[in-house]
């Protein structure tokens, strides 16, 4: 019997029977791991080196990585004997972090998922989870995890002043980008559930590319902090003013822009979103008491 699948660019594959051997962008990967697929190798985009980034590959164990998207061969891509590639797409055009004629030459169709601005996150986590799905996976109780946690935040925003939150990711000492909320599915979601958060103002599509003081300056009780590879770490900002007045006025919880497409990873984030904002809320209770 015959498999075929459609993906999000409109691109339909069709192969004589199950893919059995799938290589996927890594965030991708993670999210077919976590979906009961596990693919045989994962490779990472053009942010990425020669390691992966902990931060995008959830709980993947043990499955080889071949290197960033942009500088992967098809011979590399092709040692593991892909049936098919799994990537993402943020243009509905173009697959983001593979090329596709690597993929060609390396003899497996690509399928990319949409997962840019556009698409709302219960869609994208509906596609995967049909991927997964059709690939032979088995997504058991992941919506219960989700609809806890996103319960957990309504319960926490309830508040006659809700706290401000304000998303980022650190470029350096001598800049920072703040993330635009709409931009991002899951930040859009979250201002869907009541979460207040921050709009930093003129700049890109996407981030507003500014100065630590900008930052200091919008005020927010709560900080989302990019923790990709890509992002400065905290250490390398703790000779700068701004980000210790920052800091010190706001509470920072992890954030990572490219969360596993899965219930299961997006359920956890926006669990610890609920436990900080309700601990602030706590504490904001106390204090006019």
């Amino acid at each position: 019997m015959g498999w075929e699948f459609t993906d999000d660019r409109g691109i339909t594959v069709r192969l004589a029977g199950r893919p059995e051997r799938v290589a996927a962008y890594v965030r991708a990967g993670a999210g077919l791991w976590d979906l009961g697929v596990r693919p045989v190798a994962v490779y990472g985009s053009g942010h990425d080196g020669d390691e992966p980034d902990r931060a995008k590959s959830g709980s993947l164990a043990d499955v080889p990585y071949l290197g960033a998207g942009r500088t992967l061969d098809h011979a590399t891509l092709g040692s593991v004997r892909p049936d098919l590639v799994v990537d993402v797409t943020y243009d509905g055009k173009q697959p983001y972090a593979v090329t596709e004629p690597a993929a060609e030459r390396a003899g497996a169709p690509v399928l990319a998922l949409a997962v840019g601005a556009g698409t709302p996150l219960p869609r994208i986590l509906a596609r995967f989870a049909e991927l997964a799905g059709a690939l032979g996976g088995e997504p058991v109780g992941q919506e219960q995890e989700l609809t806890a946690a996103q319960d957990a935040v309504r319960s926490t925003v309830r508040a006659e002043v809700p706290v401000k939150v304000l998303a980022l990711s650190a470029a350096g000492p001598g800049q920072v980008h703040l993330a635009r909320p709409r931009a991002w599915p899951e930040l859009r979601h979250l201002a869907d559930l009541g979460v207040r958060l921050t709009e930093p103002g003129e700049g890109g599509a996407n981030w507003a590319t500014t100065t630590w003081e900008r930052a200091v300056d919008l005020a927010p009780g709560l900080v989302l902090a990019d923790v990709r590879g890509n992002a400065a770490p905290a250490a390398e900002l703790a000779s700068v003013p701004a980000w210790r007045a920052l800091t010190s006025a706001a509470t920072v919880t992890p954030w990572n822009p490219e969360l596993p497409c899965s219930a299961r990873a997006y359920a956890a984030f926006f669990g610890s979103v609920a436990r900080v904002l309700g601990e602030l809320a706590a504490a904001e209770s106390r204090a006019g008491s």
